[in-house]
């Protein structure tokens, strides 16, 4: 090859890309070019995860069911509330302070759902089955709100119930012969619509606390 020759070549390398630059590159702009006009069908942003003000415990290995009676005597599982946010806790009609606070919280919480309060049921669980029969539950437990259920077993079932639920309760003899108070767990145990346990709300929380969660829920 002679030098004229060489440097024609030479020079037709310099100006002119090699093919399969020129391609790629090509192929990359048509690939932006189609990105700019292409609808981004289904990359809508993430729903945010629900922050909740009382205690997380959505997996925990409780709470799954019960099986007790109601008011109206009727036999009652967790399923029969399916659909409902479902709020659960114990106490027992004597009590003194904590469970008509708690009751009175619940009532509170409700009024100010509104309508939406039809999607929400507080289960009421008695843990002295020995005096909270079911005509005292039926007249007491509603007395707060008109749709709370009352829920009362055999002390066999009562015992299993709080197992269950991890919930403490103990008797403690009073001054007088035959009375006595319980000392137990305090806190409300919270469902999702589905019926799995997400929150523990606690003791005093607040009749806000509940219904921002409860809503959060129901979202």
């Amino acid at each position: 090859m002679n030098t004229k020759t060489e440097n024609r070549h030479l020079s037709a390398g310099d100006d002119h890309p090699a093919p399969a630059a020129s391609l790629m590159r090509r192929l990359l702009l048509l690939a932006l070019a189609f990105l700019a006009i292409t609808p981004m069908h289904g990359c809508k942003q993430p729903a945010a995860a629900p922050s909740f003000k009382s205690t997380d415990i959505t997996g925990i290995d409780s709470g799954k069911d019960f099986r007790l009676n109601d008011h109206l005597g009727q036999p009652r599982t967790l399923s029969d509330f399916k659909g409902k946010i479902v709020v659960l806790f114990f106490g027992y009609t004597h009590c003194p302070e904590a469970c008509p606070n708690t009751l009175m919280e619940l009532a509170l919480a409700m009024k100010r759902l509104g309508p939406e309060a039809d999607k929400v049921q507080v289960l009421f669980v008695t843990l002295d089955p020995e005096r909270d029969t079911q005509a005292l539950l039926a007249q007491y437990v509603p007395a707060f709100y008109p749709s709370f259920i009352g829920l009362y077993g055999t002390p066999q079932q009562t015992a299993e119930t709080a197992r269950e639920y991890r919930v403490f309760y103990n008797r403690v003899a009073g001054a007088a012969p035959g009375s006595y108070t319980i000392d137990h767990s305090l806190g409300s145990f919270i469902y999702d619509r589905s019926g799995k346990l997400r929150l523990l709300a606690s003791y005093k929380s607040g009749a806000d606390v509940l219904v921002h969660d409860i809503k959060q829920l129901l979202d």
